[in-house]
């Protein structure tokens, strides 16, 4: 009995240190509920139907009651003449966004942290925040005028002998508007978080490598850049989890058969196969198995962050 007593005891301190605890940071954890809820209602109560992926649905049956068919789906996925075009289209998309599009934020950030003049940094940041808070169908539209006949893009290739054409109608050029639309407008928003990092580091750093005899250049490689590298680590394994999600919206506003070759990616595949075409299950299976990379793409990005820089998300 004494036995039982002594072991329980370290249980009831355990339970009541944790019911003091949660009464301690009672108003931090009612500033946090009500995220919660939302990320517990429209993220993870909805996840019980990507069963549909693995069944053959009835409406009339429901996702329960709809007959099990396994794999079928996923293995008609690979099976269709349409699965190379469009991963390898992702695929190429993800990578030229992540080769242009993730070093622009840092470098305009450094850059921007080089300048003197408060008014003329603020003013820029304040002008490259802006695209960021346009809807898709707003920047696109932009795109739509820049690219057109009579835009600005055709007037300055003019300059050097091209013919003018509407851009949006050529496969080719679709990728570098897309990479290109994406940088212009996530550039000044990205690099709030590397700014915020460079707040971080201490005046008399720079003083020291001045009396050291370090040049700009210098101390932007030796102080500035390892003062954000954390930061940069985190950014970049994020950015990994999603390297195959396209931003689909805008990819379905500039979409046209002229340039399916080049500018059918898996979510538009999706759309157009599961909600347009009816097969919801089919398209269940293709976004799952889009998620699932993903999911793996992150552990790997954080496992060799880890191993490599120290720097992780967990």
């Amino acid at each position: 009995m004494q036995n039982q007593q002594l072991v329980q005891k370290p249980q009831l301190r355990k339970k009541d240190s944790f019911l003091r605890k949660c009464l301690k940071q009672r108003y931090l954890i009612l500033m946090v509920l009500p995220g919660f809820l939302v990320l517990l209602v429209f993220k993870y109560f909805p996840m019980y139907g990507i069963t549909i992926a693995f069944k053959s649905y009835d409406a009339s049956l429901g996702f329960l009651r709809s007959p099990w068919i396994g794999f079928d789906h996923f293995k008609a996925f690979f099976d269709s003449p349409m699965s190379w075009r469009i991963t390898k289209n992702s695929l190429l998309l993800a990578f030229y966004s992540l080769l242009f599009g993730f070093p622009a934020p840092v470098i305009f950030a450094l850059l921007l942290n080089e300048l003197r003049h408060k008014f003329f940094k603020r003013t820029v940041q304040t002008i490259t925040y802006f695209p960021h808070f346009l809807s898709a169908v707003i920047v696109v539209g932009f795109i739509h005028e820049f690219t057109s006949i009579d835009g600005i893009i055709n007037k300055i290739l003019g300059w050097f002998g091209a013919e003018p054409r509407t851009l949006l109608y050529v496969s080719e050029a679709f990728r570098p508007i897309y990479v290109g639309m994406g940088i212009w407008q996530e550039l000044g928003y990205g690099a709030i978080i590397y700014l915020a990092a460079l707040t971080g580091v201490d005046p008399a750093q720079h003083e020291a490598a001045v009396i050291d005899g370090a040049n700009r250049w210098q101390r932007l490689r030796y102080v500035t850049w390892p003062a954000i590298i954390p930061a940069t680590s985190v950014m970049l394994i994020l950015k990994l989890g999603t390297i195959l999600s396209t931003d689909y919206q805008k990819v379905l506003l500039m979409y046209n058969p002229k340039i399916y070759e080049t500018a059918d990616v898996i979510e538009t595949y999706v759309y157009r196969v599961g909600v347009q075409g009816g097969q919801f299950e089919y398209g269940a299976a293709v976004g799952l198995m889009l998620s699932v990379i993903s999911f793996f793409l992150i552990l790997f990005a954080n496992y060799f962050s880890k191993k490599v820089s120290e720097n992780s998300l967990w």
